[in-house]
């Protein structure tokens, strides 16, 4: 039985190569992007990779809350199941927390947080009654980070959503393991993807002369663009879909030799040294 896996934030990225990598591997994909006009560069790597064929684009927003289930549902219609729902759309938002704006913060929760728990909320039903039947009822994968563990800063809204969504990732897995359904979330660091360039955005006064942090929030910047090392963004395609294929993976998965040194920096140093060293590195002390 072909199995159909949705994947959201397509247009680049770790979105992009995920659905590359899971329709070589088999998957029926529904690439999802929030602007259909982004395509190019997807249906390109399609093209390259002979996998045209196997994969769908549909426009989704998944800060439209309200469409998800419509959406979800006709997707079933078309294609009688969802087996693999990966949680990847998300962006990153900069900016000192004391320059950053609620409704800045707001729009951060809206697409990192809660569009994730909606999507996922709506393509549940379908899941559990796969479950129910007797076969596999699917697995959920959300895209969260190192950030979502171990915080920087200048990214407090980036990493606030996505310690949201780790918590609550953690609570789903254990209320539907008896129904089937694999939870699981990929906790990357630094790739080389758009969330650096194209989909990283800055508060609004985070930059201004309006802001006192704004030299300080300068040095972070560059730091970020130019001693940043940033991984293979294959690696964690590939990872996304062996997990897809893995019918007992684990609850986390942390990928990049970055993503390690911070997670276990933070956990075996003594805190004020490991707080001294992350700040030299930053710049803005």
């Amino acid at each position: 039985m072909e199995k159909i896996a949705l994947i959201t934030g397509t247009s680049s990225g770790i979105g992009l190569l995920t659905a590359i990598d899971m329709a070589k591997a088999g998957f029926r994909v529904i690439a999802t992007m929030r602007d259909l006009s982004r395509n190019t560069r997807l249906l390109q790597a399609a093209a390259d990779a002979g996998v045209s064929d196997r994969i769908e684009l549909r426009r989704l927003d998944i800060t439209e809350f309200d469409s998800l289930p419509g959406a979800v549902a006709e997707i079933f219609r078309h294609h009688g199941r969802i087996d693999v729902l990966v949680n990847n759309a998300g962006y990153a938002l900069g900016g000192f927390a004391e320059d950053i704006q609620l409704d800045e913060l707001r729009g951060q929760f809206d697409t990192n947080f809660f569009g994730h728990v909606a999507l996922t909320r709506a393509v549940l039903p379908t899941m559990r009654a796969q479950g129910v039947s007797g076969s596999l009822g699917g697995h959920i994968i959300m895209i969260s980070s190192i950030s979502g563990l171990v915080s920087n800063p200048v990214t407090s809204s980036y990493s606030a959503s996505k310690h949201a969504l780790e918590g609550w990732t953690e609570s789903l897995r254990l209320e539907v393991r008896a129904l089937g359904i694999k939870v699981v979330l990929v906790e990357p660091g630094a790739y080389d993807t758009d969330i650096w360039e194209r989909n990283v955005r800055i508060g609004k006064i985070a930059l201004s002369e309006e802001s006192a942090n704004k030299d300080r929030a300068r040095r972070f910047a560059n730091v970020v663009k130019t001693k940043l090392r940033k991984g293979d963004t294959r690696e964690v395609s590939r990872l996304i879909t062996r997990i897809a294929q893995d019918p007992n993976p684990n609850l986390r998965y942390l990928i990049g030799k970055d993503a390690q040194i911070r997670y276990w920096s933070q956990r075996l140093l003594p805190w004020k040294l490991y707080e001294k060293i992350l700040l030299k590195a930053s710049q803005i002390d």
